[in-house]
């Protein structure tokens, strides 16, 4: 397996970042309740680089910038042909399960909730997918990164199947 993660020495301006899910979560104490937030985050570059990651703090900038920097060192490169994945994936992180389908040009991005935001933000304009079992969004946004994480190039994925690379990219 290709570890396909990126040194921090790209220039921060590059980055789009988006909030998956924002959590306010109360501690009680003695003179009350103490308030957090806890931020998950997408950050890609629109050119197949994304990385999510997760950011606790008092204040909700400060949670998000947080999670954006986690997002920043958990970057992948994600193979694309034709503008979509080369093959069709299935991943789980707890009970969340997603499925990843490669999609013609011109079917958009067919994804619900926190896939949707990961997959605009790994700039992928065709695909289809579908969350199953689980919605909760920390899990479905891990279980999409583990999908896209295990995506094999072209080359690999035909000489897997024992066929030539041009099969697939005429289909």
């Amino acid at each position: 397996m290709v570890d396909r993660r990126f040194k921090d020495n790209q220039s921060q301006d590059e980055f789009t970042d988006r909030i998956i899910h924002l959590n306010r979560v109360a501690k009680v104490v003695k003179g009350g309740r103490r308030f957090s937030f806890s931020a998950v985050v997408v950050v890609g570059d629109g050119n197949g680089r994304v990385g999510i990651g997760k950011g606790k703090a008092r204040e909700v900038p400060e949670a998000i910038r947080k999670g954006s920097e986690q997002a920043k060192r958990n970057l992948i490169q994600v193979p694309l042909v034709n503008e979509t994945i080369p093959h069709a994936i299935e991943a789980r992180f707890g009970s969340a399960k997603v499925v990843l389908k490669p999609a013609s040009p011109g079917t958009g991005i067919i994804a619900g909730s926190a896939v949707r935001l990961i997959l605009e933000a790994a700039g992928i304009p065709n695909i289809l997918s579908k969350i199953i079992g689980s919605r909760n969004p920390h899990n479905v946004s891990k279980a999409t990164m583990i999908g896209l994480q295990n995506l094999t190039t072209i080359e690999e994925y035909a000489k897997k199947l024992g066929r030539s690379k041009e099969e697939f990219i005429e289909s």
